[in-house]
């Protein structure tokens, strides 16, 4: 699918089994989501750029690799975006952080801006968008948007399930931002929801469901 990277890693797809099942509790669903955002941070920073440096070991002196430039910023939208920060951040400690406060209106579907906050140096940095549920494309699109407004200006973005219909949305909006999912579902329900998916993350997540 032109854009779009399936992350088939086995442990990937074990944990998002584990996810789907509606009988997990709110501690494990929790656990594992943040399991699955360290694992889905290590593959889409893998083209990340590097630098040789010189470094003095114990025993020599030799030139070794790390990242160049600037950091990532990691922008979780809403609260089900929360669930893949602590994830990531344990692989990236140094990365930035914007909120990107955006729900989707249960009604219209609409995405509804609450909240925005983002570093000022956006045009230096690589931005990820952590979206687990790319179902309508709305609110991606929406994210995106302020993102690039702030000045951003390579964005990606990092899903669980996403589906086709999100996916042409958000690409025929911004096709130069690449997504990132362990899987395509088969559509959405008259509420939005993702179908089979595993209901409504943030609920599930934080045990208001």
């Amino acid at each position: 699918m032109n854009g779009v990277t399936i992350i088939d890693h086995p442990l990937v797809q074990h944990k998002l089994t584990l996810l789907r099942d509606k009988t997990r509790s709110t501690k494990v669903f929790r656990e594992l989501f943040n399991e699955i955002g360290t694992l889905l941070c290590y593959e889409v920073t893998r083209d990340l750029p590097l630098e040789m440096v010189d470094v003095e070991t114990p025993l020599a002196s030799m030139k070794s690799p790390v990242l160049a430039g600037k950091k990532l910023v990691l922008a979780p939208v809403g609260r089900a975006g929360n669930g893949f920060l602590e994830g990531m951040l344990n692989l990236v400690p140094s990365a930035r952080v914007a909120h990107v406060g955006v729900y989707r209106d249960p009604r219209t579907l609409v995405a509804v801006e609450y909240f925005f906050k983002a570093p000022d140096d956006m045009a230096e940095r690589l931005a990820l968008i952590l979206h687990p549920m790319l179902a309508t494309g709305n609110s991606a699109v929406a994210a995106i948007d302020r993102l690039k407004e702030a000045g951003a200006k390579a964005v990606r973005i990092v899903c669980l399930l996403a589906t086709p219909q999100a996916i042409e949305r958000v690409r025929a909006h911004h096709p130069d931002v690449h997504i990132w999912t362990a899987a395509v579902d088969d559509t959405i329900n008259e509420a939005g929801f993702i179908l089979p998916g595993l209901g409504d993350v943030g609920d599930r997540m934080y045990g208001t469901r």
